[in-house]
């Protein structure tokens, strides 16, 4: 796990209890996890830092007990088959401030 001080996230962030709750983004290695993308070494060194570890946009809080919990991603958008990016958060925010809606997840599917 990386800090991502654009967002407020830390390794050493506390909840409201005042126990350490680190937050970052998730790293993560090994031989099965990712080679590079095919002759792109540019956007694989986005990537992959110099380390070896897959730098996987998720935002993530590891609790107390041990285990890691998603809460966020670093960047919310996703491509449709024609090009056009959409910012699957903005489209959440939207909807949640109807007063019926109780909760909302947006899923990108290009196709």
């Amino acid at each position: 796990m990386v800090d991502v001080p654009e967002m407020n996230y830390t390794s050493k962030d506390v909840d409201e209890n005042g126990v350490l709750c680190p937050r970052g983004e998730c790293c993560i290695r090994g031989p099965g996890v990712f080679a590079g993308y095919y002759k792109d070494m540019a956007k694989t060194n986005e990537a992959v830092d110099n380390k070896g570890w897959l730098l996987t946009g998720d935002i993530v809080m590891i609790k107390p007990n041990g285990s890691i919990k998603l809460i966020d991603r670093k960047k919310n958008i996703f491509k449709l088959a024609q090009g056009e990016y959409i910012a699957a958060e903005k489209i959440e925010i939207s909807i949640s401030l109807i007063s019926i809606v109780e909760e909302i997840f947006v899923y990108g599917d290009s196709y």
